[in-house]
């Protein structure tokens, strides 16, 4: 059996991934589509589905094989667990929420995988950033103008614009998710 799509997705600091990818979750036929979390050294958000680590853990699962996929940004580690295999192998189609500059890495260990980058306009992300509370201006400042680019020469990617309503963006999101797991 063919193992089923890991859709990665991801976008700048501000962007909104997440309130996209928790709008979705219950718009998705749960039976076809699953989302996974990230384990991440930061303190729980209320605004993002992850599993806090302290640095320790987090190491000790790495070392222990626990984690599909890894990277760090901004301070943190960020981590996508293995458990995306068994779920992609019972034919799941398996949504994570990625970095950028980690994309190429995550291509490379799974060819097959789709690519769905959120953006926005700068203004907008920095107003969002500003909403969120969790960093000082320069934080913002700094994570606003941090470029990393997306190589699409290895894969699909697929852009989607988040300047509109949640429920129009969303709606969008929710209709492309389910479009690629049927492909």
């Amino acid at each position: 059996m063919k193992r089923a799509k890991l859709i990665y997705v991801m976008g700048p600091s501000g962007a909104d991934k997440d309130t996209l990818l928790a709008y979705a979750r219950p718009r998705v036929d749960p039976a076809q589509i699953v989302f996974a979390h990230r384990y991440i050294t930061r303190a729980i958000d209320s605004a993002e589905n992850h599993v806090a680590l302290t640095r320790e853990e987090f190491v000790a699962r790495r070392e222990a094989g626990l984690f599909a996929h890894y990277w760090e940004s901004h301070g943190f580690m960020y981590a996508i667990g293995a458990e995306i295999e068994v779920w992609r192998a019972r034919g799941f189609t398996v949504v994570v929420s990625g970095a950028r500059a980690a994309w190429l890495v995550a291509r490379t260990r799974y060819p097959d995988t789709v690519g769905v980058l959120i953006d926005a306009p700068a203004s907008l992300r920095e107003k969002r950033l500003s909403m969120r509370g969790r960093e000082d201006e320069a934080a913002i400042r700094e994570r606003l103008h941090r470029e990393v680019p997306v190589q699409t020469v290895q894969g699909t990617v697929y852009l989607l614009d988040n300047c509109d309503a949640v429920a129009i963006a969303g709606d969008r999101f929710v209709h492309l998710l389910q479009r690629l797991a049927r492909a």
